[in-house]
């Protein structure tokens, strides 16, 4: 069933699922989002009055979130899963305002690159082909697998690489790729991708930094190497 075919079940004063839909969340009430919460109402009062009843009960949201479930299912219409659903609601948001914004991992050297990926890198068994994405400040702000196999001109497009880049508003980016044999010596081929990918940066204004090949607890750079 889909949402517009429910929504003509519910009374128009009781959809507040489809005004959070329409106008977004932040854009609707503190009872319209406990409405959503609660589900239903009861026989006798809407989802809307019964959510309105409970905001009433507790002077607002400031008491709602210290309530206990023994507080709330002593509301006429609350019963344990509907209390049960609010806690959870209410425990969520806590968590989520308490957390920490994570620091970003900074790359100041290719030693800094390889640490980021090798741990996970050199253990694989094919060749993956791996982009860093970085801000201003050289801190790592998405990294992701481009590709999987053989290391191929023709297979690591410029185009899947910068395209995410553009999309994550990087600055910066560091290419990384495994040798599953455990040797990181760079073949022609890592090296004719290199300058590339290279070339194709300085146009669009975002430099490939590095070019870090991954072998078992070793690493060339082709940076270092001369290559970029």
């Amino acid at each position: 069933m889909t949402i517009n075919v429910m929504m003509k079940n519910i009374p128009k004063q009781d959809r507040p699922r489809e005004r959070l839909i329409k106008a977004g969340p932040t854009n609707i009430s503190n009872q319209e989002l406990l409405a959503i919460l609660l589900g239903t109402g009861t026989k006798e009062e809407s989802v809307s009055e019964l959510s309105q009843r409970v905001l009433m009960h507790f002077e607002g949201l400031n008491l709602l979130r210290d309530s206990t479930i023994e507080e709330l299912v002593a509301i006429k219409g609350i019963g344990p899963v509907k209390a049960v659903v609010i806690l959870a609601a209410i425990e969520l948001g806590k968590r989520m305002h308490q957390l920490k914004p994570q620091e970003k991992y900074v790359i100041r050297s290719p030693e800094d690159g390889a640490d980021y990926v090798m741990e996970e890198m050199r253990i694989l068994k094919q060749e993956h082909f791996v982009v860093l994405f970085l801000n201003t400040k050289n801190q790592v702000i998405h990294r992701q697998t481009i590709f999987i196999g053989s290391l191929n001109a023709s297979i690591v497009h410029p185009r899947e690489v910068f395209r995410e880049a553009v999309k994550r508003s990087a600055a910066s980016i560091i290419c990384a790729h495994n040798h599953p044999s455990g040797d990181p010596s760079p073949s022609q081929e890592d090296i004719h991708v290199t300058k590339r990918l290279a070339e194709c940066g300085k146009m669009i204004g975002i430099e490939l930094l590095d070019h870090l090949v991954i072998g078992d607890h070793k690493f060339v750079s082709l940076k270092e190497k001369g290559y970029l």
